[in-house]
């Protein structure tokens, strides 16, 4: 969808449209009167106006039935009492009417239409009519798989159709005030974005290393033109799967920010403190939620710290492995489904299970950086506002401290802080040792 939000006008004719449809239906309904939606939706002088905006803001929606279910899952955001209002009007003594269907919110005190409300103003009370409006809550329509409206998922037992339609937040910001809005950090969705102000240029990775990374971005520029062949593309499953291996600060959570800002795809860490969770299922249910809102948006899926999700399953002892293992056969399934991007970060491949390592098509090690690497990495780090005394020997400092380039980074930030709180012109030799010295001691290591 394109950014441009929509006039007042605009949004008060789409809503008077739904108004009149509802109307008519009810009438149909009460009166045997007949019911031709399409035919409403001519007659109706702003109706082409209305489409041809709605069409261009979701190219894919070409249907009347795919305009009156957008319209209804849109009005209870722009007018909290509408189906109330409307039945007041249509039945001015009142009554229980379950076939228009509808709940009420916990919060909005107004009617929530459910998939029996788009049922009812759509197909009345024809049964066949009424099975054809599945087919646009189902997961191969594009309102699903672009998420842009769903059914909120009911109890066991009680018919699929009740449940609420649901229209994503960021996407109806998009559409009401032509902003994007990031999806909230929490329980319900826990993934952070991550991105970086660097450039390729800024980074320092082993050749072998640069190589393998340069085969993720020719699969990301090219891979929807392979899937397109007439051949291969009915053969190969989408999506890529990529693992990073290596000691922490060598460069792997800043390698998956630079590939998602190379090809301009938001990329999201999954925080596992979030996802995983001590009740049976939930955990499951936790990445779904993100893995849903992913496919719908393109996003690059990041795992740090993958072996707490990803580790090998164990002999089933008791209750707690089993559903553990199960956890595992739940995301084999589920990263083999994704259509993106999936990077997995550990410390040390070995933690992972043997069953997610023959599904990557791409293990990738980030080594500590040898003293070429280092020294390069130091050249890199040195600040600009403040000069190194003539008394720096970087390549001194790069061949004698065996330091990933996170840890560089911080010795460097220290002593650039330290000078500039003293007012000093220069950084010396014996200030980069210092600052060296107390990085080695955080991270208990022999000076």
């Amino acid at each position: 969808m394109n950014k441009k939000a929509f006039n007042l006008n605009f949004l008060a004719d789409a809503v008077h449209i739904l108004k009149e449809t509802v109307l008519r239906r009810l009438a149909s309904g009460f009166h045997e009167q007949q019911f031709d939606a399409k035919k409403i939706l001519s007659e109706n002088k702003k109706d082409a106006t209305v489409q041809k905006e709605l069409k261009e803001a979701i190219p894919e929606m070409e249907t009347v039935e795919e305009l009156l279910i957008f319209l209804i899952a849109l009005t209870p955001h722009l007018q909290p009492g509408f189906f109330e209002n409307i039945m007041h009007e249509a039945i001015p003594g009142g009554c229980d009417f379950p076939e228009f269907g509808g709940v009420k919110g916990a919060n909005h005190r107004g009617m929530l239409p459910t998939g029996e409300t788009a049922q009812f103003i759509l197909a009345g009370i024809d049964i066949e009519e009424r099975l054809k409006v599945h087919h646009y809550f189902s997961e191969e329509h594009f309102f699903y798989r672009k998420g842009i409206l769903w059914l909120e998922p009911v109890k066991e037992g009680e018919p699929k159709m009740s449940g609420r339609i649901i229209i994503d937040q960021e996407w109806l910001d998009k559409f009401l005030f032509g902003k994007e809005s990031a999806p909230r950090f929490g329980i319900d969705f826990p993934a952070h974005k991550i991105a970086t102000a660097m450039n390729w240029d800024d980074a320092v990775l082993h050749a072998q290393t640069s190589k393998q990374i340069n085969d993720i971005s020719i699969w990301l520029n090219h891979s929807q033109k392979l899937m397109e062949d007439i051949n291969l593309g009915r053969k190969l499953k989408p999506g890529y799967r990529v693992l990073f291996y290596g000691p922490s600060g060598t460069g792997k959570t800043m390698t998956a920010a630079l590939l998602g800002k190379s090809v301009q795809k938001d990329v999201y860490r999954i925080d596992l403190s979030q996802i995983v969770s001590k009740f049976i299922g939930e955990t499951e249910k936790n990445l779904e939620t993100v893995f849903k809102k992913a496919e719908s948006k393109n996003w690059i899926l990041f795992f740090d710290e993958a072996d707490a999700l990803f580790g090998k399953r164990t002999q089933v002892q008791n209750s707690h492995d089993r559903y553990a293992n199960q956890e595992v056969s739940y995301l084999l399934q589920r990263i083999e489904d994704y259509t993106g991007l999936l990077i997995l970060a550990s410390n040390f491949k070995g933690n992972l299970d043997e069953a997610f390592i023959r599904r990557f098509h791409s293990i990738i090690h980030f080594p500590a950086p040898q003293r070429a690497e280092r020294l390069l990495l130091w050249q890199k780090a040195m600040p600009q506002i403040i000069k190194a005394h003539e008394d720096v020997d970087l390549n001194q400092i790069a061949s004698k401290y065996e330091l990933t380039g996170a840890a560089i980074l911080n010795v460097v930030q220290h002593v650039a802080l330290h000078s500039l709180s003293k007012g000093l012109k220069a950084i010396t030799q014996d200030d980069l040792v210092d600052a060296i010295r107390r990085e080695l001691m955080k991270e208990e290591k022999l000076v």
